[in-house]
């Protein structure tokens, strides 16, 4: 790197801190979870007004490379987030739930991927856009999902702990399916995959033991936390590497790293805080703008308007319609069937790491993916204001008059 590249970069990163955090702050104050403010930041600092001016050819790969930490590191939070004690009573409804909030937008996103096909196969490889899109559809933001239940007092509550293992399971579903899309679409190293079902049993057998000793040890003696740190992020990276060299993507290596994280430990305190710290203060806000270089909202027009309305339509209604209708059909009452459907349409970061991973295999061209941007940001925007319609002023409980016990377990506890 020169000197004028290291100057460069310096001032650029400097630039996106700010104008995230103000975004993100701004964003806050309104409602909304600081996420929509600094994508939108990552958005307005790209080509939209500035024509990608701000940040010269020579300095984005160094950009992109953070860019790459930063979403691994995410990806590994999102896995440690995950935990199974939150179906633990409530398997029936979460199932029913998630499966309705996947098959109905999957389902959906496929048929207006054929209508998209003949505009916007951009590798020509039709049918994996057409997957691709009903994944994309898909997805729950599971960690925007939990900041919007504990900002809405709502985390402790049945109907915040029933979106919580409803998206657990949806996105594992969902991100399972993305990694088919992505090993059919990638074109290359198609023979290492045969490594990928022998690394899967490893991780659960091997490494998950190794990790609950290490667990055990830092428990016991606190003074090696930097050394588990070490360690642990090792572990994610080279997991990373691993389903990369595999031909799928880093993101599902680091994300499984944090699914097998040991979940009752002091370790996992110790990891995920300073972790989530560096990621979300500062690595994250650097893939906003990576993926902000790609959107273009000046070039829209009168088409680009269209499809992002019949987009939109397909996302919304896919995943309220389908978490609603299921959690009817479980006994649910309308008002929190409503929540949940509200809750399920979250999609937020997840969905800008998925929308990126299409677009760096060219399974989206640029315009397709700058209206998926804006559909992520929309349908995690609306989550607020709908929340608070739907509650009308009552207390979290009062809304779950009515809602059906599950396997003897006392859901309103």
């Amino acid at each position: 790197m020169s000197s004028h590249q290291a100057t460069l970069l310096l001032l650029d990163l400097a630039l996106i801190l700010v104008v995230t955090r103000a975004l993100g702050a701004v964003a806050t104050r309104i409602g909304q979870p600081a996420v929509i403010g600094e994508v939108l930041g990552g958005i307005l600092l790209g080509p939209t007004l500035f024509h990608g001016t701000l940040f010269p050819a020579d300095v984005r790969p160094f950009l992109s490379a953070l860019a790459s930490v930063g979403v691994a590191l995410f990806m590994f939070v999102v896995g440690m987030e995950l935990d199974q004690r939150l179906i633990k009573g409530k398997l029936r409804i979460a199932v029913s739930v998630s499966a309705g909030s996947l098959v109905l937008p999957l389902g959906l996103g496929m048929l207006l991927a054929l209508y998209l096909a003949p505009r916007h196969t951009f590798s020509g490889d039709r049918l994996g856009f057409v997957l691709f899109m009903g994944a994309a559809m898909s997805v729950t933001a599971f960690p925007v999902l939990a900041r919007i239940l504990t900002d809405r007092n709502l985390h402790r509550t049945t109907i915040g702990s029933l979106a919580l293992a409803s998206a657990a399971i949806g996105d594992v579903l969902a991100w399972s399916l993305l990694a088919v899309v992505v090993a059919m679409v990638s074109g290359t190293l198609h023979w290492q995959l045969i490594f990928a079902p022998p690394y899967l049993i490893l991780m659960f057998t091997v490494v998950r033991p190794l990790l609950r000793r290490l667990a055990t040890v830092h428990d016991t003696d606190g003074t090696r936390s930097r050394t588990s740190l070490a360690l642990v992020l090792t572990g994610l990276l080279a997991s990373g590497a691993l389903t990369e060299w595999f031909g799928l993507h880093y993101i599902f290596g680091a994300f499984l790293f944090g699914v097998v994280m040991p979940r009752s430990s002091i370790l996992r305190e110790d990891i995920l805080a300073p972790i989530e710290q560096i990621s979300m203060t500062f690595l994250l806000p650097i893939f906003f703008v990576v993926a902000g270089l790609s959107v273009n909202l000046s070039t829209i027009g009168t088409v680009g308007l269209t499809e992002l309305s019949l987009i939109l339509a397909v996302a919304i209604t896919g995943k309220f319609l389908g978490a609603f209708l299921a959690a009817r059909l479980q006994g649910v009452p309308t008002r929190p069937a409503a929540i949940l459907g509200t809750l399920m349409n979250t999609r937020g970061l997840t969905e800008l790491v998925i929308l990126t991973v299409g677009l760096q295999l060219h399974v989206l061209d640029p315009n397709l993916y700058s209206l998926m941007v804006i559909m992520a940001l929309v349908t995690t925007a609306m989550a607020g204001p709908l929340l608070h319609f739907l509650q009308s002023g009552q207390n979290p409980e009062k809304v779950l008059d009515g809602l059906p016990a599950d396997a003897g377990v006392d859901l309103r506890r």
